[in-house]
């Protein structure tokens, strides 16, 4: 999956927003306010971080070794760096990002779950 794909993406599910909140380099998706994906605009090869349940974490990381590592500048408990432009499934690759967006969907307040369904 390249940049653009990716981006596509993630900007086409409900209620999410792209922003650069930390420079003009680094690529932020939110959804209500709540950052659930983030790439850099100039690293090759392409990766993002995806917010991930932390046992399923670790299971990603031995699987697909060196392609999934823990989350570059962030927590490496609850996020991965994902390999985009690799052998990494694109089923996969959708799966991790649908993951992370629902994770950060099922933490937000139910007022704002109420606002995301109304969307």
């Amino acid at each position: 999956m390249n940049i653009e794909e990716f981006r596509e993406y993630c900007i086409s599910k409900k209620g999410v927003t792209e922003s650069f909140p930390f420079d003009e380099k680094t690529l932020v998706f939110k959804v209500m306010g709540k950052m659930f994906a983030l790439t850099s605009l100039e690293r090759h090869p392409v990766a993002a971080n995806l917010k991930c349940d932390p046992e399923r974490a670790i299971e990603l990381r031995e699987t697909f070794d060196g392609l999934i590592i823990p989350g570059y500048h962030m927590s490496k408990v609850h996020w991965n760096t994902i390999a985009l432009e690799t052998n990494l499934p694109h089923e996969l690759i959708i799966e991790l990002i649908d993951h992370s967006y629902n994770l950060v969907v099922k933490s937000l307040t139910k007022k704002l779950q109420a606002d995301l369904a109304s969307l």
